[in-house]
């Protein structure tokens, strides 16, 4: 029984459409058509008579169940369908299907060509319904271009506000608005983020961030430089044991950091700008914490860290990037049942790094790690300047 295929076409906007003749042969001998309502308001004066459409419209699943029984189908999408296109979600969804792509100019393209810039080194992202990840990736590394796919949610003012908030203002943005429509085509270049912030793009759009000007990036953040709980300088992890500690948690290798007990912020912080792949989730008991971190990120530029609130133990942990990597910054003496949470959700080959302050806990944290089954790997003693000996212990 041969397979179901799939011939997907790549357009842009343009409403005078014209395919190559391999892609106008595909289309004629056509019976079954699917594509957003905009692709079918283009191509509707080509479609053979009696022909069937579906559109692409979430839920997907209904789409697929149209999809059924179709030996084949030709699919309209936009730009280049394996660029954050619907190639890929067919790839995704239905692996047994064979896929032909005859993809066009993708929308980042067509903004680089209008702005006549060489884009050879842009780093690409998709905010069109994703988490800000990527771009927040883009921005902490100090890409120096690069080039977002937009939503109706997550639209440039609100990327420009975003920038903003977090320091990143040596980036100048360009937006292009509906890009291969004559009628309607706009691209601009704002003077300044401030009036990007206030723009009203019209939909769909895209935009380049060009890097104006290198930010600073200190590979270890001065203690003094941070907001301190109730301005006490020793709840705050010295920038050489931070760095010592992220070492030790071999975070290059990891994908999802917990810093649990981060009062300040200042370890979840320090990971994020080191390692911006990782995804970082913090837990304080504080409620104090949650502006510290706030403001803390903000100042350093480090956006994308989810803070809890509340007691660890307590907290739902099911909706939660399980971690690779955990650092205990703080245990209010529950250290054991602190570690048994930890074992349940930490993802095999994951690690566990404790800074011990004292003999009992260090002794503790030896006794709790042998309880779930776990070995230590590692010690480390390390003394900065008049402070008491701090020992660095790895588990896993």
């Amino acid at each position: 029984m041969s397979r179901q295929h799939f011939y997907v076409i790549g357009m842009t906007d343009e409403r005078e459409v014209w395919f190559p003749p391999q892609v106008c042969d595909v289309i004629s001998r056509g019976r079954v058509f699917s594509g957003g309502k905009r692709h079918h308001e283009i191509v509707a004066p080509l479609l053979p008579e009696g022909s069937c459409w579906i559109d692409i419209t979430v839920p997907l699943e209904a789409v697929f169940r149209q999809y059924a029984g179709c030996p084949e189908i030709v699919v309209f999408a936009s730009g280049d369908p394996l660029f954050f296109g619907f190639a890929n979600t067919l790839r995704r969804e239905l692996p047994e299907v064979e896929i032909t792509v005859f993809p066009s100019f993708n929308s980042l393209q067509l903004l680089a060509h209008r702005m006549q810039l060489p884009y050879a080194d842009m780093r690409t992202v998709s905010l069109t319904g994703r988490s800000w990840d990527g771009f927040d990736e883009a921005v902490i590394r100090g890409e120096r271009l690069i080039g977002a796919l937009t939503d109706r949610h997550k639209t440039p003012a609100m990327i420009a506000r975003r920038l903003l908030d977090y320091g990143y203002d040596n980036y100048r943005m360009t937006v292009g608005e509906c890009l291969g429509n004559q009628a309607s085509e706009r691209v601009r270049t704002f003077a300044s983020l401030d009036e990007a912030a206030a723009a009203d793009c019209a939909f769909p759009n895209c935009l380049i961030l060009e890097r104006t000007a290198l930010r600073p990036h200190p590979f270890g953040l001065p203690e003094q430089d941070f907001a301190l709980l109730d301005g006490r300088v020793n709840m705050i992890t010295k920038m050489p044991i931070r760095l010592l500690t992220l070492s030790r948690l071999d975070l290059a290798q990891r994908t999802s950091f917990w810093d649990v007990g981060f009062c300040t912020g200042s370890v979840s912080i320090e990971a994020r700008l080191q390692f911006p792949q990782l995804k970082v989730t913090s837990f304080e008991i504080r409620e104090a914490g949650r502006e510290l971190m706030e403001k803390n990120a903000r100042k350093f530029g480090a956006p994308g860290i989810q803070a809890i609130i509340g007691d660890f133990l307590e907290a739902d942990l099911s909706g939660l990037p399980a971690p690779d990597a955990v650092f205990i910054g703080g245990h209010g003496g529950r250290l054991p049942e602190m570690l048994r949470r930890i074992d349940s959700v930490l993802l095999p080959g994951g690690v566990i790094v404790f800074n011990a302050v004292s003999d009992e806990s260090q002794q503790l944290f030896r006794e709790s790690v042998a309880a779930v089954g776990r070995r230590l790997t590692g010690e480390m003693r390390v003394a900065v300047n008049q402070f008491n000996p701090i020992t660095i212990l790895r588990a896993e």
